[in-house]
């Protein structure tokens, strides 16, 4: 064997505000030590590397690649262009040890563009290996590429089911998946997610209790990472990923969350171990910075830019619940909250680094990899008030009542039927039956609807940049077009299912197989709102996308249960942009 570089690792931490946030291992790419390393002795045995391999962030010269070794040992990692590793590229050793619970994240530097490679980890002394994984570098602007091809994926929930899609996306032909959060859910067992089927096959969360400490988002990584399809999916695919809200606590923003209360100790503690965790598993190239903000470019025909919307400079969400007096909604004291202009869910910083991006980007199109809904979601407020009335029945008693189920039906039927109308210039319309259409409020305070104003302030940034944005968390599946206050267009939005977390067809209907309710307010929404051209609210999948330098093709692809192991696969939408 030719001789390789064999590069120095450093291993850093650093005391972010609040905590310590640790780096993942990264390969020096300036100190090099040329030393010959033996070949892999013959006969290893794929043992004690439980939770499989991954890659990360590729770039055109880089990409970091994952493993997790069950007790301390040295490490030799290897990277090479084909499966048999007659040719390494990179090889190198490393010790793992408790301060990252084990895990191994190098960053490979100085790798060819546009490029598949092979990854392996081994213990020589134990005669034990790693899987091989797959992974890439990214075309850069000089490579011939005629095509780019993107997996979009969000919130998996261990307890709610299997993750057939994440083997969808192992078996298909993407190039990258795009994970935009709630990769994990901090959920105790019993919580959300759980279901008749959780017990029987074996997912209920561990550990046994709502994660707060660094041991048990740890604990958390661990139970997610064994499931056999995610690892299939890291294996054979790179990820880019950003959390939500999910990988720290639901409804996280700067300084808190709605599933933190104050008997479960520091807030800012809790969000480090959190932070810590997800490093340690899902290592990033921001390394040690927990400003995850970052681009990457694919040659000629897109630039990626993933975004923060949760954490380094979001307000506390709007509560509805605030508004309501004995007098009834006081929408003044609402309105005046919500457009607010010093509400912040990117932040300045954020704003002013991707409008450098976006300047600076010659690629044809521009994607926001993010995680809520910046699409216009405004819904009547009789509609509005039905749907929470059943999400809480659901929570009290397990199912929506049927006559609320019932009345919701009606006011389907009644406010579609104006709508349409209205779009008529019916003359006979009243004044009474228009307010019931035009009488409209944000459906979810926590997406982009409950920050208005930076909306806008990001829409002025995006005009006329062909851009595209992804979206996750809904656990539904949207294409609609972004239209700034003025009715500007500013681009298009593909929001992604979710990987297994329930979508409405779990707040409507008398049970969460019935999905006719589901099926009868997409239809009802896609006329409703005018942005809105397609919705799916009960099925779980991802969201296959192909960029090239003309158009931009899209699909929604499902599987038709996450309650068995056997399933079948489908497309329902194909878009072309």
């Amino acid at each position: 064997m030719s001789k390789i570089n064999r590069r120095r690792f450093l291993k850093s931490t650093m005391l972010a505000a609040g905590g310590i946030f640790l780096a993942p291992l990264l390969e020096s790419c300036s100190d090099d030590m040329i030393e010959e390393f033996a070949p892999a002795p013959p006969g290893l045995q794929t043992k004690n590397f439980d939770y499989g391999v991954a890659s990360f962030d590729p770039t055109e010269s880089s990409v970091i690649i994952w493993t997790r070794y069950e007790s301390v040992g040295e490490i030799t990692y290897e990277i090479a262009s084909d499966i048999k590793f007659t040719n390494i590229i990179r090889q190198g050793k490393v010790s793992p040890n408790l301060s990252t619970d084990f895990t191994i994240a190098i960053d490979i530097q100085d790798l060819p563009s546009n490029k598949k490679w092979y990854y392996r980890f081994y213990n020589s002394a134990a005669n034990e290996t790693s899987a091989i994984g797959e992974t890439i570098t990214l075309p850069s602007k000089s490579d011939s590429v005629n095509e780019v091809k993107l997996a979009v994926a969000s919130c998996a929930n261990f307890p709610a089911g299997f993750f057939n899609v994440y083997k969808e996306i192992a078996n298909s032909d993407v190039d990258v998946v795009i994970h935009l959060g709630d990769y994990i859910y901090e959920y105790a067992p019993g919580e959300y997610g759980t279901n008749q089927y959780t017990s029987a096959h074996n997912r209920t969360h561990k550990p046994n209790k709502e994660l707060i400490t660094l041991s048990d988002y740890r604990e958390r990584y661990r139970q997610y990472r064994s499931d056999i399809n995610l690892q299939l999916a890291h294996q054979k695919k790179p990820f880019i990923c950003v959390w939500d809200d999910h990988e720290i606590a639901n409804d996280a923003w700067q300084h808190g969350a709605g599933n933190h209360q104050p008997n479960e100790g520091s807030y800012e503690i809790r969000k480090m171990n959190a932070l810590q965790a997800y490093s340690e598993y899902i290592p990033l190239k921001t390394g040690k910075d927990v400003k995850i903000y970052r681009s990457f470019d694919f040659g000629n025909i897109l630039s990626l830019h993933m975004l923060d919307t949760r954490i380094i400079a979001r307000d506390k969400q709007l509560d509805y619940a605030n508004y309501f007096t004995p007098a009834g909604f006081n929408n003044n004291a609402f309105e005046t909250d919500l457009t607010n202009p010093n509400r912040k869910m990117l932040g300045d910083e954020q704003i002013n680094w991707l409008q450098q991006k976006l300047n600076a980007s010659s690629a044809k199109w521009q994607v926001l990899g993010q995680q809520v809904l910046m699409n216009k979601m405004l819904i009547p407020v009789e509609m509005l008030m039905l749907v929470n009335q059943i999400q809480t029945e659901v929570g009290m008693y397990g199912s929506a009542l049927p006559q609320t189920i019932a009345t919701l039906q009606t006011s389907l039927l009644q406010l579609v039927n104006i709508k349409i109308r209205i779009q008529l210039d019916d003359p006979t319309l009243t004044v009474a039956e228009i307010a019931r259409v035009k009488s409209v409020l944000p459906y979810s305070l926590d997406a982009w609807d409950g920050y208005p104003m930076e909306r806008e302030i990001l829409y002025a940034h995006l005009h006329g940049k062909n851009v595209i944005t992804l979206a996750g968390d809904s656990h539904n599946s949207w294409f609609g077009t972004l239209k700034d206050a003025h009715g500007g267009t500013i681009g298009k939005e593909l929001a992604t299912s979710s990987i297994s977390s329930p979508g409405m067809e779990n707040y409507l209907g008398s049970n969460t197989s019935d999905n006719a309710q589901a099926i009868q307010l997409a239809g009802a929404l896609q006329i409703l709102l005018d942005d809105l051209e397609y919705a799916n609210l009960y099925r779980r999948g991802y969201l296959y996308t192909k960029f090239n330098t003309t158009n931009i093709n899209a699909e929604w692809r499902y599987v038709d249960t996450v309650f068995s192991e056997i399933y079948s696969a489908y497309t329902e939408k194909n878009i072309v942009i």
